[in-house]
């Protein structure tokens, strides 16, 4: 009796929990959902209409998404955000990779100052790496230009292409490293042959990670670009500031999109690893 006592008990605290975390998930994700319905308003309002409220077909339009591909600036915005996020994750996925193999050796001298120095642009302020990135560009003419945007965007994404490369490599088995130096190739095509086939999937979410960061970034965007490298998160916020539209509003809800298919990609893979992670024990 006692032991059933003690199993409803559990029960019930664990539908708490439940409950708990359910309701957290809704007051965090509430603002943002409201954005969602906001965007096909057929009013330049922020708020909901009377006719919205009615479920009136009338009250809503698409009328701002058509904006984002007939404004010039919002173009402007789309392209730079694409061309630096992807140039800026190609830099940070090839550097963090490497720097991640590197580390992972336990000979590899003065590791742990390398790997916090590395690190240091997930720890530092922002607006202090900004700063300090606007007064280091002007002694080589790089404020207001692509390349050092996209140097500045690199060095945020390397530190999540380490994070996530190291955790891969937690679980590498470093003889098949040797076996394929034994066969007599090289330290490069075993590497391109072993050791990255296996670490793949830590390099494709480093990757997703460093894009994502690169693409909702401001503010070395505020500090660093002109107004020909003016991004999404640049455009937001100047209209918020400048010309308030739910044009703003429309976008907010395209990169919610794209930010949950990262996430449910990331899932994926992550999964993905886990099942290999299970099939490769399962094999030996």
């Amino acid at each position: 009796m006692q032991d059933g006592f003690y199993s409803g008990w559990h029960r019930a605290g664990s539908w708490t929990l439940r409950l708990w975390a359910w309701a957290v998930l809704f007051f965090l994700i509430l603002p943002i959902l409201t954005m969602i319905p906001l965007s096909f308003n057929a009013e330049p309002f922020f708020s909901f209409t009377r006719g919205m409220l009615q479920l009136d077909p009338a009250a809503y339009s698409l009328r701002w998404y058509a904006d984002i591909f007939e404004n010039p600036n919002w173009m402007l915005a789309i392209r730079n955000s694409f061309i630096i996020g992807i140039c800026a994750t190609i830099i940070a996925t090839s550097l963090g990779t490497l720097a991640a193999v590197g580390l992972a050796s336990a000979n590899m001298p003065l590791r742990r100052l390398i790997t916090a120095l590395l690190l240091s642009p997930m720890i530092v302020p922002l607006i202090i790496v900004a700063a300090g990135m606007f007064f280091f560009y002007t002694r080589f003419n790089l404020v207001a230009t692509y390349t050092g945007l996209i140097i500045a965007h690199a060095a945020l994404g390397v530190p999540f292409v380490i994070i996530t490369v190291t955790a891969t490599l937690s679980g590498f088995d470093r003889s098949l490293y040797q076996a394929g130096l034994s066969l007599g190739d090289t330290p490069f095509g075993v590497f391109r042959r072993v050791v990255l086939p296996m670490i793949r999937p830590g390099v494709i979410s480093g990757a997703l990670f460093a894009f994502v960061t690169s693409f909702d970034e401001i503010v070395l965007v505020l500090f660093l670009a002109g107004p020909e490298q003016r991004t999404i998160p640049r455009q937001m916020f100047a209209g918020i500031r400048e010309q308030i539209s739910p044009t703003i509003l429309a976008v907010a809800t395209l990169l919610i999109i794209i930010s949950m298919s990262v996430l449910a990609l990331l899932e994926w893979l992550r999964r993905r690893n886990e099942l290999i992670a299970a099939k490769h024990d399962t094999d030996f």
